[in-house]
């Protein structure tokens, strides 16, 4: 298989979805094809497929298989994007939330901090948003807000007075200045560590993820036929947050409401009580499945 992304959990997120060879399942996050190429194997002649990635770079992982349907869109239209199709209803949604190996390891992409490239950090390259953009444009008070809310950086405050101080003059452009002009707001001992919540912040905003999420959450609960499985892998505290209460209530609250009778009205069935983590081997094999949490409901 490509290196181009390496799937996380693949069983367990696969096995999730209690695949019916008949069956129609979507994965929202196509990728390398991992976790498609897994459906795919356990689905009949008849049974369907809709991938999505709004990376343009994943049409070269599709695969030549007419149970297969690609979608060049954000999962946020997962309901207009089915329903255009003439799909009403689906078995199984699968979410592998998150930036791929492939947008990691390209430098051009800017998605890390580990090579030298440009500060993008989009997703979809076919939208005007990058993370220049909002490094250059915006108010000092909404990049604290953002660090802090998106990246939960500590000294959001000192790091968006630097950033707006520093860029008169010379806006930020790329990945190597960008680290040479808040310097003086990396933790020594935890360079790493704050670039990644700093980077986090800003891709998350770039790309709307949050806003996404919710999105699938509730078209996703929508097109699920009744017994239909949900399977989410998230990275983040933010995501992991979203996809708990969500499932547990059936609402961002978390509010669980009740009967007269004391019987939880929430729409799901939870089949993972706990969030699944991959196995120290998985996490020896692939570092980037570390952080990962895979939940799974089934619609009642």
């Amino acid at each position: 298989m490509s290196k181009y992304h390496v799937p996380v959990l693949l069983m367990p997120t696969v096995d999730g979805l209690n695949i019916k060879p008949d069956g129609t399942y979507v994965d929202v996050t196509f990728g390398g094809g991992g976790h498609s190429r897994e459906i795919l194997s356990r689905l009949g002649p008849s049974g369907r497929l809709v991938a999505f990635d709004r990376d343009m770079d994943a049409k070269q992982n599709i695969m030549d298989d007419p149970r297969l349907i690609f979608v060049s869109r954000d999962f946020q239209y997962l309901e207009a994007a089915l329903l255009e199709r003439g799909i009403e209803a689906v078995d199984g949604i699968l979410a592998d939330l998150g930036v791929s190996s492939h947008q990691f390891d390209t430098g051009e992409r800017g998605f890390s901090f580990r090579f030298e490239g440009p500060l993008d950090m989009r997703m979809d390259q076919r939208q005007d948003l990058t993370a220049a953009h909002l490094l250059n444009e915006w108010e000092e008070m909404e990049l604290v807000h953002l660090f802090s809310r998106y990246g939960e950086v500590t000294n959001a405050r000192k790091l968006a007075r630097t950033i707006v101080q520093r860029r008169v003059g010379e806006p930020l452009s790329d990945t190597l200045q960008f680290e040479s002009v808040i310097a003086s707001c990396i933790p020594p001992k935890r360079r790493a560590k704050y670039l990644a919540q700093v980077y986090q912040a800003l891709r998350i905003e770039v790309n709307g993820e949050m806003k996404s999420l919710e999105s699938l959450l509730m078209s996703g609960l929508e097109m699920l036929a009744s017994g239909g499985r949900m399977s989410i892998i998230s990275y983040h505290s933010l995501e992991d947050r979203m996809v708990k209460r969500f499932f547990r209530a059936g609402n961002f609250a978390g509010k669980e409401e009740k009967d007269a009778y004391g019987h939880s009205l929430s729409p799901w069935k939870l089949i993972t009580r706990r969030a699944i983590q991959a196995s120290e081997e998985e996490i020896e094999e692939n570092a980037r499945a570390r952080s990962a949490r895979l939940r799974v409901a089934e619609k009642k």
